[in-house]
């Protein structure tokens, strides 16, 4: 468990008068039940919504309405999957859809909703040595890279952005390894930043890479694969973990897909780049949203 859970404050009784003891338990006895202070809500989320800086907007405006401490964990997906498997998270948001649907159906969480995607693409120095530009094959754009042996720098910690990276290499019937190959072990702005320095190709979701891109020398040459889109929901974790803030963390789901909240999702930072790092997604389906080529709905 990451540093603990402390839901109340402990309160010791020193020794005293008798009278004085029985006048604290009696004012206990008749106060409500429940945390002195604002509640916690417990969030492990990937690193690629943390590092866009959205849930910087977003968490504030949900701790105003709720009079709720929200703690952020970006950890990413693998390991937020992980704590909400052993009940250290109140709720996951996270994009990694079928592990997300292994919890679902293992009854670790009570609901996985769909809030937003983006999509992955895969960027690399401008010149381009492997000579991937413009390819809407992943699978394809991959084994170039691995054929010229041009640095590619994987996060390599079972992220959401991970597992999609590995999909792809299997989709390609190759195991990349070597010395070109750069495992990170790292959220995804700091693999930018490695591949960046290095030249390396990586694969990234669109809305960190945008939110970062001022800062970077690395271009997007790989997009438009129905395989690069990228799913983001919200599982709240199941009451029966114990020790979950249940009804907050139902709250927070319900706030993200509320109208306004996924106005500001589709809105954020878009007059910056021209377009949304994030597209609502509430009320959608993933099959729709494959089935539009990853359009917005009008």
């Amino acid at each position: 468990m990451i540093g603990g859970r402390v839901r109340r404050a402990a309160f010791q009784i020193g020794y005293g008068l008798l009278a004085g003891c029985l006048a604290i338990a009696a004012a206990c006895s008749s106060a409500p039940e429940g945390p002195l202070d604002p509640q916690t809500l417990i969030l492990a989320t990937t690193t690629s919504l943390n590092d866009s800086g959205l849930l910087d907007e977003l968490a504030p405006i949900f701790e105003a309405e709720h009079d709720v401490d929200v703690k952020i964990i970006a950890v990413g997906t693998g390991a937020a999957l992980r704590m909400g498997k052993q009940g250290e998270a109140d709720v996951l948001l996270v994009h990694a859809p079928s592990s997300e649907r292994e919890l679902v159906e293992n009854g670790d969480v009570s609901d996985r909703v769909l809030i937003a995607y983006n999509d992955f693409v895969i960027a690399g120095p401008a010149a381009d040595p492997a000579g991937v530009a413009g390819m809407t094959d992943a699978a394809a754009a991959l084994a170039n890279i691995l054929d010229q042996q041009t640095p590619f720098a994987s996060r390599g910690d079972d992220s959401g952005t991970h597992k999609k990276e590995r999909s792809l290499w299997q989709a390609a019937n190759l195991d990349p390894a070597g010395e070109w190959y750069l495992e990170t072990g790292q959220g995804m702005a700091a693999t930018l930043n490695v591949a960046d320095q290095r030249e390396a190709y990586t694969l990234t979701d669109r809305g960190t890479f945008l939110a970062l891109g001022g800062r970077l020398q690395l271009v997007v040459l790989v997009e438009g694969d129905a395989r690069l889109l990228n799913y983001y929901s919200v599982l709240p974790v199941a009451a029966e973990k114990g020790g979950i803030n249940a009804e907050v963390a139902a709250a927070w789901a319900d706030f993200l897909v509320r109208d306004d909240i996924q106005e500001r999702i589709g809105g954020f930072r878009r007059a910056e780049y021209g377009r949304s790092l994030f597209i609502p997604a509430a009320g959608d389906s993933e099959a729709a949203i494959a089935a539009r080529g990853g359009a917005p709905r009008e």
